[in-house]
């Protein structure tokens, strides 16, 4: 059976445990965490610990930060690199295994004007790289994996398909450095999203699932039978991790995902 992991902030709940109270009795097998900057997830520590104790299973953490590892200043990409190691260590002590960081969001598009980014191609690929080789040797001496998400054309300009995330992981060579593969984003970018899976497989560690308009699985077009099939069929055995908007009453729409999305499993 697929496992389904919800962020956070989507379940209803004060805490951690009466959100997983909900996503227990609502099918799913894990949350997601969300993870601010200025090390506000280390600070959650005392937090985590209680409900790692208390059975919350917490797989994995997401980025949710204003500037990241390609960001073009270098200060922000050291701090963003601090963050991320932060968010690595305390991931892993409370047993987590998958930290998702995007190389930017919101910081350049080449669709909107001025067009032309600051940095070339040949720069922006050597920022990544120091970053991943950096971060993937401290998640393989915590025992955790760091995955790259690619983002569609609007949100980033240097890494929007799951081959460009696939040829940096391959150079820096961790296997603690793997890919995330998100609906949405794949929806705009891939030419065939399944025979992206495909040619990704060896190096996918993650997905994230939200429908073609960013709303919860069944309320766009994606064809979700042909992709949930394609993901078992090349032995994907992480989780589907549920990242999207809402459409309807929230704890309504949250609660219905796992039952839609094991239709197809």
């Amino acid at each position: 059976m697929i496992k389904i992991s919800c962020q956070e902030q989507l379940l209803p709940g004060e805490s951690l445990q009466a959100k997983w109270d909900f996503a227990a009795r609502a099918g799913y097998d894990g949350i997601e965490l969300r993870a601010k900057g200025d090390f506000a997830f280390r600070d959650r520590l005392p937090e985590l610990r209680q409900a790692a104790r208390d059975g919350v299973p917490m797989p994995s953490v997401c980025v949710d930060m204003l500037h990241f590892i390609g960001a073009f200043d270098a200060d922000l990409r050291r701090d963003a690199i601090a963050q991320l190691r932060s968010q690595l260590s305390v991931l892993a002590e409370v047993g987590g295994t998958v930290a998702c960081t995007p190389a930017s969001y919101g910081m350049f598009s080449r669709r909107l004007p001025p067009f032309e980014p600051p940095r070339s191609p040949e720069a922006d690929r050597a920022v990544l790289l120091a970053a991943l080789t950096e971060l993937g040797a401290h998640a393989e001496s915590v025992g955790v994996t760091l995955v790259l998400e690619p983002l569609n054309r609007y949100e980033d300009h240097m890494v929007n398909r799951l081959d460009e995330a696939v040829s940096l992981v391959d150079e820096v060579g961790l296997r603690s450095v793997r890919v995330l593969a998100d609906t949405y984003h794949m929806n705009i970018e891939e030419d065939e999203p399944t025979s992206a899976l495909v040619k990704a497989a060896d190096h996918l560690a993650h997905v994230q699932v939200s429908d073609s308009n960013r709303f919860q699985p069944g309320a766009g077009h994606i064809d979700w039978g042909a992709l949930l099939g394609t993901l078992d069929a090349v032995g994907y055995e992480g989780h589907l991790a549920v990242e999207c908007r809402l459409r309807g009453e929230p704890a309504a729409a949250v609660a219905a995902i796992p039952g839609f999305l094991r239709r197809w499993s």
